[in-house]
């Protein structure tokens, strides 16, 4: 179905990982350390990268960071793996444009389900228009570019779906808890502070753009029905 890359320095969990990623028809690359993986994914452009956030060369949250620089895998989808639990290393791993983070011990099953879903948004919805057009925005979903008053503007994965998904349910109030399960694509097991968090840079990085986006207060977010009736 999909080539995944692990970068996993637990050795078990490598295997056990990759034996369960092959039963359910994915091809499999491994590596120990986080300088190969990245030359791996620089090699073979994966469809999928599984990271782990403790690594003995580099870590987890760097390769994120290095990959999502590089045009050759910025659009490459990522979950990582962590034994941390704190919601800010969760939030960390979220802005620097990871897709979906889970936290060690995990069930595999689970596992499975969140690498299913993420690359479900890659593969975007069918009947969608995949260009358009909103005031100060244009957005090309094929591509994953965003432009705001004709300047090309840098969106992680989250970002991009989380404006596609406001847009394209305009004038409709959208609670945080629905944006957590529609935009994460399954239950995240974060609180909606981070809903916030991803609201704030988006607005931030489309600058008067971000007025489109609107908070309706004790309810949650709404994208404007026309560009010239956006309050901020």
């Amino acid at each position: 179905m999909a080539r995944v890359l692990v970068i996993e320095d637990e050795q078990d969990l490598q295997k056990v990982l990759g034996y369960n990623l092959r039963q359910a028809g994915h091809e499999v690359l491994a590596a120990l350390r986080g300088k190969e993986g990245l030359q791996l994914a620089r090699e073979t452009s994966p469809d999928f990268l599984i990271l782990d956030l403790m690594l003995p060369d580099l870590s987890g949250t760097e390769i994120c960071k290095i990959m999502k620089r590089d045009p050759k895998t910025r659009s490459i989808p990522i979950l990582m793996l962590t034994a941390k639990g704190e919601e800010i290393d969760r939030v960390v791993g979220f802005e620097l444009g990871a897709d979906d983070y889970v936290v060690k011990p995990f069930s595999v099953r689970e596992l499975l389900l969140r690498i299913d879903a993420i690359l479900r948004r890659a593969q975007g919805e069918g009947g969608v228009h995949q260009t358009f057009e909103f005031g100060l925005l244009r957005v090309d979903r094929d591509a994953h570019r965003v432009w705001a008053a004709g300047q090309e503007v840098e969106l992680t994965t989250l970002e991009f779906k989380l404006l596609v998904t406001l847009h394209d349910r305009r004038n409709r109030v959208q609670d945080r808890a629905v944006l957590l399960d529609d935009v994460w694509g399954i239950d995240a097991e974060i609180t909606t502070r981070t809903v916030d968090t991803h609201v704030k840079r988006l607005r931030e990085k489309l600058g008067q753009a971000g007025e489109y986006i609107e908070t309706v207060r004790g309810a949650g977010y709404r994208f404007a029905e026309h560009p010239e009736g956006a309050r901020p």
